[in-house]
């Protein structure tokens, strides 16, 4: 029997619910002290976390008024994910009906062949016990015996005790196998639940790929019960020989790993591809964000997911303790900062600023001035990935400037990537950055090229890729953005706009330094090219056409 409940962490209004399941946890990690809780796996992403018991509520009662509470379009993708996977154990379930159905059957074939057995051996007994009371009187209390022993037991009891096991039978040992509950379970049963009731199949064992998987939908709470455990993420700090410092992924199980959520308010502005990600990573990890965008309707979606809104980014700043931007541009973080109502305005001694936009050094240098000199404190941190991986929380952050302020970023920087490298001086990060996306730049123009040349000598473009993907470019980058190509599907998951515009500053990084970029350069002149045919705002994968027209 398939149960599918609530998880109710709070206020509803407050964050929106979202879909789990319960799972085992690692064996080495340990649950939170003098709590009752379940391990939680959320549909839709590779999070867990410890729910308390008393946040449940049956999932078809209240599924239909969340989803009118809940209009986000990750959360419906969520709910959705849940109904196909309810869709699919029901395959399960019938299928196991029916082999449940012939099972049966074999058994009732079976214990008709046993009675038959039994009431041929019963004739055998009868037969025998008449030849023997011709006998001596010592035969005579051998057989009385025998037939005594006999008597105890019914014929069938008799047959199966004397007969080999029929096929389809379910051996002696097996007989009353039964899955053992889950001891979480047991514990719910047991606990005071205010308003809650299991129905009576909860004994029964679940049919699912794991007897212990129950389905849950959660909402979060005005403030965390527990400490998130990033499953996929565990995080450590080490050392390099360079002095730069990383925060990473030790493992995929992180059985000791964990994301407490800061206590600080955050702050956000600029919800552009990558920002959008970053947010939602944020709020569904405890944080408590406040969020700006210069178009304010691209808010609306993280208001409904729990995030506050901001009217100026001065306001934004002066109400939180770190506030993270990420823009566009070296001008459009120059006029963040500097213009009106800007982020100066709102920075007072203590105020954090971490700006994540991929610029040029001299811009984040001359950013770092400002805010440092009103007492501020500034850490850069650029990073690199593209949409997806923003949405999944699994982008390389690049920080340099404070080292404090790096460290009071941490379950920030947990919650939106996998890795996060520590720099040292401001202006570090950006170069570092460029130099990734010129490379990254160059490889897709590369791509492209290869690709349009195989159209051109008569081969499949198809079987380049495929090629590709057996040998030692095989990644996937290489994957999606050929796949791009192939099916003229060119929606931005990093614009294209944005690529020339880091070549065209890893360029100018290299002539500061008097270091040729010829590669560079000429990637350069095909994505200008590109944007030429209006393909600026299509996927950086776009600059295939420019070999086409």
């Amino acid at each position: 029997c398939l149960m599918l409940y609530f998880f109710s962490r709070g206020k509803l209004g407050r964050y929106p619910p979202w879909p789990g399941k319960i799972v085992n946890p690692p064996k080495d990690l340990k649950k939170p002290r003098g709590k009752k809780c379940f391990f939680v796996k959320f549909f839709g992403t590779e999070d867990h976390a410890w729910i308390k018991v008393e946040q449940l509520k049956p999932y078809h009662p209240h599924k239909e008024e969340m989803i009118k509470i809940n209009k986000g379009k990750r959360f419906q993708q969520a709910v959705d994910a849940v109904e196909e996977f309810l869709r699919k154990t029901k395959g399960k379930d019938q299928a196991s009906s029916h082999n449940s159905t012939e099972e049966k059957n074999r058994r009732n074939s079976s214990e008709e062949r046993g009675k038959q057995s039994a009431g041929e051996e019963k004739r055998k007994a009868s037969l025998s016990e008449g030849k023997v009371k011709k006998g001596t009187g010592e035969g005579k209390k051998r057989v009385s015996s025998i037939s005594s022993e006999r008597g105890s037991k019914s014929p069938l009891k008799r047959a199966q005790d004397q007969s080999p096991r029929k096929r389809g039978r379910p051996p002696k040992d097996e007989k009353d196998l039964t899955i053992p509950e889950s001891s979480t379970v047991k514990r719910v049963m047991t606990g005071t639940v205010a308003g809650f009731k299991w129905p009576p199949s909860v004994s029964e064992p679940v049919k699912d790929s794991d007897p212990h998987f129950h389905h849950f939908l959660l909402s979060q709470t005005e403030k965390p019960a527990v400490c998130y455990q990033a499953i996929t993420k565990k995080l450590k700090v080490c050392e390099e020989e360079t002095g730069s410092t990383s925060i990473q992924a030790a493992d995929s199980t992180a059985v000791n790993g964990s994301i407490t959520p800061t206590d600080k308010k955050i702050g956000f502005l600029g919800l552009g591809l990558m920002g959008s990600g970053i947010v939602s990573n944020l709020l569904k990890m405890g944080h408590t964000v406040t969020v700006w965008n210069r178009t304010a309707e691209k808010c609306d979606l993280f208001i409904q997911e729990g995030a506050r809104l901001g009217r100026t980014p001065a306001e934004v700043v002066s109400t939180c303790d770190i506030t993270f931007a990420c823009v566009s541009d070296p001008k459009a973080a120059k006029d963040l900062v500097l213009g009106p109502s800007g982020v100066l305005q709102g920075i007072r001694p203590g105020k954090c600023y971490v700006d994540m936009s991929t610029v040029d050094a001299d811009t984040v240098t001359e950013l770092a001035q400002v805010i440092v000199s009103r007492g501020g404190r500034f850490l850069e941190a650029p990073v690199s990935g593209n949409q997806q991986l923003s949405n999944d929380g699994m982008l390389v952050i690049l920080a340099a400037g404070d080292r404090g302020l790096y460290e009071d970023c941490s379950s920030c920087f947990q919650a939106m990537g996998k890795t996060s490298f520590f720099l040292g001086e401001v202006g570090n990060a950006a170069k570092m950055m460029l130099i990734v996306n010129m490379v990254q730049g160059s490889f897709m123009a590369t791509i492209a090229e290869g690709l349009t040349l195989a159209q051109v000598t008569g081969h499949s473009q198809q079987t380049l890729l495929d090629i590709l993907n057996q040998g030692q470019l095989a990644s996937i980058f290489l994957d999606q953005k050929c796949q791009n190509i192939l099916q003229g599907n060119f929606k931005p998951d990093f614009y294209l706009k944005y690529i020339q515009k880091d070549l065209r500053l890893a360029i100018a990084l290299g002539d500061s330094v008097n270091h040729p970029t010829p590669m560079a350069a000429a990637a350069n002149e095909v994505y200008k090219r590109a944007k030429a045919l209006d393909q600026s705002d299509n996927d950086m994968s776009a600059v295939y056409r420019a070999y086409i027209h």
